[in-house]
């Protein structure tokens, strides 16, 4: 089983080229960070996990930048988003910018994707709330498109373009992704088109598990194809035995915002998970 780290960075937080030593010098296997490109000052869509939306979602930096930098100062440490929020992306443009990062790594990079919860932050892009998800489906598959076929196209609703060349390709085949979401409709999506799924470690998870068991196996696929990788906070060692026992591959643990001592005082607290899971 891997641990993985996931945090907002800030230009008052850690550094990237720093941070990402220190999560692969403690044994964490990834390193993901989030992305909103902006948000919205009319704050109309209210914050679903709590009463005041934290800063960092509108501080924190561009993930793929610092994922660059990330991964040009380390060996193995993988690197992911988690998630990018596909539909402000345009597709062409975001195949090419994920197919460099994972080039430039030499094919480290975990793209977790999604579809946006703030309703006017899509509305700023251009896109209507209702259709996030078929857009999300339809640029991932143009995607696909582009990083495995020399003369890539795609027709769809929201995605056409006639034959296209995209370089550079991937260094890994496929490049990986990871869709974040746990709504009844992510199991079939998870099913469909993904490599590994991004949930929340909850009471319900078991239970989530196994809808997306089902919907591999109505399309075809085995479980064990989609990395599980679960997004929770520091586990008992029961509760880590239990995660894998479930089938969860990876634990991502949240890293809090913080400088450079801050940062590493919290990293070194979680690197006893990491020593945990090396013996299940």
């Amino acid at each position: 089983m891997q641990i993985g780290i996931t945090t907002f960075p800030t230009d008052y937080s850690i550094s990237a080229t720093r941070l990402a030593r220190a999560v692969e010098d403690r044994g964490f296997d990834s390193l993901w960070v989030a992305e909103h490109t902006h948000i919205p000052a009319s704050r109309r869509t209210p914050y679903a996990w709590g009463d005041e939306l934290p800063s960092i979602y509108w501080e924190s930096y561009e993930p793929f930048t610092f994922l660059a930098q990330a991964a040009a100062v380390t060996e193995s440490l993988k690197v992911g988003t988690a998630v990018c929020v596909v539909p402000e992306h345009h597709p062409l443009a975001l195949a090419k910018r994920a197919a460099s990062l994972d080039s430039l790594s030499g094919g480290r990079f975990l793209f977790g994707v999604g579809a946006g919860w703030n309703e006017e932050e899509l509305e700023n892009h251009g896109v209507a709330f209702k259709d996030r998800w078929k857009i999300v489906r339809e640029h991932v598959l143009a995607m696909k498109a582009c990083w495995t076929q020399k003369d890539g196209e795609y027709h769809g609703d929201f995605v056409d373009f006639e034959p296209v060349w995209v370089e550079p390709k991937p260094k890994s085949d496929p490049l990986p992704i990871y869709l974040g979401a746990e709504s009844k409709w992510s199991f079939d999506r998870v099913a469909e088109y993904a490599d590994g799924w991004l949930p929340s470690v909850a009471p319900e998870l078991g239970g989530m598990i196994s809808n997306l068991k089902e919907a591999c196996e109505a399309r075809g696929r085995d479980i064990a194809e989609i990395d599980i990788s679960a997004m929770g906070e520091t586990p008992t060692q029961e509760e880590l035995a239990e995660l894998k026992a479930m089938g969860v591959n990876r634990l991502i643990l949240g890293l809090s915002t913080l400088d450079e001592s801050g940062s590493l005082h919290e990293l070194d607290q979680q690197a006893q998970i990491v020593e945990w899971a090396r013996v299940l």
